[in-house]
This record gives C-alpha cells, structure tokens and sequence, in this order.
C-alpha cells in the first residue's frame, strides 16, 4: 500500500482524541477513516463513506479493532552514549550523587560518553531506543540535544537525531538544548557559557536548520531565570519557540518565563504555582508531566495536576527517556505511571500522548487526532476499551502501527 493510495478504514471504533467529540477518547462508532495522500481525509459514517469511496482504492477491515491516533512522545533525550546503570546502582547502596558527581559520574559521564562517539556511531546506539517507542505506537518523537555541550558536539547530536527520522518510519521533533548542564570548559563560568550558546551555538543550529525549539534547564542545578531568559531572547530572535525544564526540583518560576515568551511547554513542573498555573492557562502553554523521573528519582513532590485541570491547562505525558533519570523506552508505561503516581484518568493519559503532546510540539493542528487534514497516523489496538493502552504493561495489544497512511510492520 501506498501513501497516495486512497485508503478506507471500515469496521473499525474510532478515539479520535478530538475536542470536537465531547465524548470519552472522542469515540465513534459506525464512521470510516478515509485515507488519501498521507493524511485523513474525511472521518464519515460507513455507509456513507463507502457509497462516496466506491472503487477508488483500497478497503481495510479493522474486524471491529480500536483506532486511535499515533502516540506522540514529546519531551525525550533520546540521543546518547553509554549508560548509567552502574551508577544506579551505586545509588542505591547510598553513596549520595554529589560523591558520583565528584567521582566523574552524574550528567557529565553521559557528556563524555556522548562527545566520544561520532555521529553514525551516536545515531546506532540511539536506533534500539526509537524502535522500543515505535513497537508502542510512538509515531511522532521530540529529540533534544544536551549531551554535547559544545558547538560540534551539540550540532552533531541533532544531526543524529535527524538522521534516525531518515532511516525510519517515524517523525523527529529536534530541540536545541545546549543550556542544560554547564561543562567543564566553562567550570564556574556560568554567563560565559550563556554568552556562547546565545551567540556561537543557537545561531549555527539554527542557520543548519537542526532545531525546531530550544529548551532550557532552569533550576538551581542548572541556569538562573536570568540566563534562562537570554537564551529566549535568543532564540525569539532566530525565530525559534521556546521550551523549558522547569519547576522540577523547586520553583523559580521558570514556567512563568515559558508562558511570558508563548512557549510551546513547560515541562516536569513538580513545583509549580497558583502563579505558574494561571501563566500557563493564560498562554495556551502545555503542561507536560514526566513521572519516570518523578519515579526512579524517588521524588515525593507532584506536579499540581487538580488545579491544571480545574485552570484548563493542557496536559501532556512523555518518557522524558534519557540515561540518568528516566532510562525508560515506553510511552505505555509512562502514560501508566502518569495515572497512577500523578492522579490522571486513563483518558487524560491517553490524550496527553496524542491531542496534547501535539500541542507540546507546535504540532496541534495536524497530529495527535483523528480529524479531517491530519497527518494518517494512526494506530489498530486489539482491545475492548481504550483504558487497556495504558492498564496492562508487559504485552502490547498494538495490532498495526499505520505511519502517513503506510500500514508498517511490527518489529
């Protein structure tokens, strides 16, 4: 099958996570998902569809499976070297992260592990991981950079990150994260490491076309506010929107900052404010929850996800996959976890993967549903209820993963 085949989808229950249905998943029954050209053209009931389809094309039959939309995983740090499982493991015996740190462990391992490889050896090591997410049902992935910390590095993190979208079936979202740790080049020299991403590292990534966003670590363990918003200036001033690691270990208002500039997400928020909450309600930003961090860090503060929901903010759920916080290549766990340990309905979870994680990534009016002009990718679950995507962990109830209208096989 072809992408510029037509393609009807019959037989099938539609969540089509729009906001247009007001009912659960925005389900619907007996309607038909006409594909043309890599996108949905038309969502109509069967009967219909099929009388206007006549013998255009192609006729699939779900046999009465569950379609959503692809999953879309909006905040990862997908692109790496090495691993972290022996410091772990040090970790968990007490030895504090300030003696691994010390010890030449910590995000500065992975820098080294990372600076080591070149870019076909970074996007092979990467490759198992995007495929882990793409056998879920992840059709849509967000890459950051940060592991590099220096100009050729950093750039050639993103080149990885867009060489895996060449290679396979699936869509990157690549993000500028150069202001995420300080490096040892700059060892207590914090605003000249500013100085030089704002004015040497942002600007190449953006002349190459390798980042879509920019994101930043703005934390006590990371970059002030004020540094924060230099980089925004920056990045505001190469046309780039911006996102930000914020109000994860305490509040400094980051996510405040995010919605001053219409950020695209605000990402972790564990600390987040009545003032914080009402930016982001105010700026169309999203909130996006992490709990694999929250999880495997042992954290004990969550994010305010009552009153996101009372104030209408938007919230999405991601791996936030990365080697020293949350080594986890599954978007269903997540989105479990997000129920769970942060109090979602398997609804919201749902959404927060697909409608939402589409907002996150500036992708709103094109992924994340089952509408008329959206890109054809959709997922074929063999369930009874869509609350199984994120209730069972350890078998995959995912039957087809359907990519630009390319039913794709199964690895």
């Amino acid at each position: 099958m072809h992408a510029n085949t037509d393609t009807l989808w019959i037989n099938a229950r539609l969540a089509t996570c729009d906001a247009a249905n007001p009912a659960p998943y925005g389900a619907l029954d007996g309607h038909a998902l006409w594909l043309r050209n890599g996108h949905i053209h038309a969502v109509l009931p069967q009967a219909a569809a099929l009388a206007a389809f006549a013998a255009q094309g192609q006729i699939i039959d779900a046999h009465g499976a569950w379609l959503t939309p692809g999953l879309i995983d909006c905040h990862t740090h997908l692109v790496y070297g090495g691993n972290r499982a022996a410091e772990w493991e040090k970790r968990l015996t007490g030895v504090p992260y300030q003696q691994i740190a010390a010890e030449g462990g910590g995000i500065m391992a992975t820098v080294r592990a990372t600076r080591r490889l070149d870019e076909d050896e970074l996007a092979l090591a990467s490759l198992p991981r995007l495929k882990a997410l793409m056998r879920e049902g992840v059709t849509t992935v967000e890459i950051k950079s940060g592991y590099g910390l220096t100009l050729a590095d950093e750039l050639k993190q993103l080149r990885a990150a867009q060489r895996l979208a060449a290679t396979l079936p699936v869509e990157v979202a690549t993000t500028l994260l150069a202001a995420h740790a300080l490096p040892p080049e700059f060892s207590a020299d914090a605003d000249g490491y500013i100085d030089h991403v704002c004015a040497v590292i942002l600007p190449a990534a953006a002349q190459e076309g390798l980042a879509e966003a920019v994101d930043v670590f703005c934390e006590g363990v990371g970059f002030s506010p004020a540094q924060t918003r230099r980089v925004f200036d920056a990045a505001r001033a190469h046309g780039l929107p911006v996102k930000g690691h914020v109000e994860q270990l305490s509040n400094l208002h980051g996510a405040a900052l995010v919605a001053e500039f219409g950020g695209l997400s605000a990402d972790h928020i564990e600390y987040l404010d009545d003032g914080g909450i009402a930016a982001l309600a105010a700026s169309g930003t999203v909130a996006v929850l992490l709990p694999g961090a929250y999880y495997f860090l042992r954290e004990t503060q969550k994010p305010p996800v009552e009153k996101l929901r009372a104030a209408g903010v938007a919230m999405a759920v991601s791996t936030d996959l990365n080697p020293g916080t949350s080594p986890f290549a599954s978007i269903r766990l997540a989105l479990n976890q997000a129920c769970v340990l942060f109090g979602l309905t398997p609804e919201e979870a749902l959404l927060g993967a697909t409608r939402h994680a589409a907002q996150a990534l500036g992708r709103g009016a094109t992924h994340g549903r089952l509408a008329a002009g959206c890109v054809a990718d959709l997922l074929v679950w063999q369930i009874e209820h869509p609350a199984e995507i994120v209730y069972g962990l350890g078998t995959n109830p995912l039957k087809q993963r359907v990519f630009r209208g390319v039913v794709q096989h199964l690895e």
